[in-house]
């Protein structure tokens, strides 16, 4: 029996009716004739060859371009599950590296999440141009995992609530802590060409470190070859986005091919949130730009918080300190300071957890904290107000992603490009 491979085909529906209504005049099924048309296809095909790329980058394709002149262009298919709003997706449709007269970049084919107002958002800024592509809303336990198309890379933020230093850590004990495994399934069946995958900083700690550990092993054996596996906690500061942002994130490579992603290494140019919200001012009518009504009680207190300090660090006068036992969060009405990159942008949390201005007494709109996320600002939110906050506190930073993806795109053209070790180590494949 010959080797095959699953490859899945999406046809418009009066195409899909006139290819059955051939095959049964024909008396053969639809796959045998397809596969049939793709066999005839092939033969008759010039070769094309590109050296300096696995097996997996010879799958050009031709486009003339204005100067006449022939562009071949690879683009690796993507899927990503627990999408968020797209901050991830947003940064693959921006992401492409041209190298001669080959460009490679990403097409979106599906995308999962299962709250409705973050489907929305991904749907109308980051397929609107992938009419083809699938939004699939759902929670991931309902889903069927063996339905999702197979894609060359495949990308998943799988949710951080119990793994995130804020809150109660429940790890892989917690109602979401064993949702990376849907991950690892899909990846068992359709075995990408690489992996993206990301998560909060408690992860390392999660568990007494068992989560990480048990994640690294599933993913380095995940599949039939194995994951080559970059791990490296991003400090995204250090990459010119203006916040302070720190995650962890997982490349791998397919075992088979042979490649090893390196890390990029930091620009360490520092980018102040003044500078982010400011240079070009937000206009007026920007969406998601409405201010939050402050009470006068928190007016008052924030007037006597000054740039970068907070509730605690503050000379505040008795009828304005806050009433709290316990754990003292630092980002508790802390006022931005406009000469560093922001605090961490969260969201979800109650009053003092907003995120403040450093010069006017009230929280950032979404916009502003859109804006320290990297986000364009025609990438519009949909949802209340306080379900934008929530999509763009989850999101990972699009600038920050895009120098991942840049990095990935070179690392198939087996092009170098500065780099630093992965904090976490290189895993090879199935050695964990």
């Amino acid at each position: 029996m010959l080797n095959s491979s699953l490859l899945q085909l999406r046809l418009p529906v009066h195409l899909k009716l006139s290819l059955e209504e051939i095959c049964s005049s024909e008396q053969i099924s639809v796959s045998e004739k397809v596969r049939g048309l793709i066999e005839e296809h092939v033969a008759s095909a010039p070769q094309l060859h590109f050296s300096t790329l696995p097996s997996d980058m010879t799958k050009l394709q031709s486009s003339p371009t204005k100067l006449g002149k022939t562009i071949k262009s690879r683009s690796f298919s993507v899927g990503e599950m627990y999408s968020g709003p797209g901050g991830i997706g947003i940064a693959l449709s921006q992401t492409q590296l041209k190298i001669d007269d080959v460009l490679l970049d990403f097409e979106h084919c599906w995308a999962t999440d299962y709250d409705p107002d973050t489907c929305r958002t991904y749907k109308n800024n980051v397929l609107k141009n992938s009419p083809n592509a699938l939004s699939i809303c759902s929670d991931v336990r309902d889903l069927d995992i063996d339905s999702l198309p197979v894609v060359d890379g495949f990308l998943y933020g799988f949710p951080c609530n119990d793994f995130s230093l804020v809150g109660e850590s429940l790890g892989l004990d917690g109602k979401f802590g064993g949702l990376f495994q849907y991950g690892v399934q899909y990846i068992a069946r359709a075995n990408p060409l690489f992996i993206f995958a990301e998560n909060v900083s408690g992860l390392s700690s999660s568990n007494s470190g068992r989560a990480l550990e048990l994640i690294l092993k599933e993913l380095n054996n995940a599949g039939q070859y194995g994951y080559d596996l970059s791990v490296h906690h991003y400090k995204f500061e250090d990459y010119g986005v203006p916040q302070s942002r720190h995650r962890f994130i997982i490349v791998g490579t397919r075992g088979d091919l042979g490649l090893k992603f390196k890390v990029p290494k930091p620009s360490y140019k520092l980018a102040t949130c003044h500078d982010a919200i400011e240079s070009p001012p937000i206009p007026l009518n920007a969406p998601n730009n409405e201010l939050t009504k402050q009470g006068k009680v928190v007016v008052e207190r924030l007037k006597h918080i000054k740039p970068g300090e907070n509730a605690w660090t503050a000379t505040l006068p008795d009828h304005l300190q806050l009433n709290v036992k316990g754990a003292k969060i630092s980002q508790i009405y802390k006022r931005l300071d406009p000469t560093k990159p922001s605090y961490t942008v969260t969201g979800s949390g109650g009053g003092g957890t907003h995120v403040y201005h450093w010069s006017e007494p009230r929280a950032l709109t979404n916009r502003e904290r859109a804006r320290l996320q990297t986000f364009p600002d025609d990438f519009i939110f949909s949802g209340s107000k306080e379900s934008v906050r929530a999509q763009i506190g989850m999101a990972v930073p699009v600038d920050g992603a895009k120098i991942i993806l840049e990095a990935l795109l070179r690392t198939f053209a087996k092009q170098d490009y500065p780099s630093v070790l992965p904090s976490i180590g290189f895993h090879a494949k199935k050695s964990l």
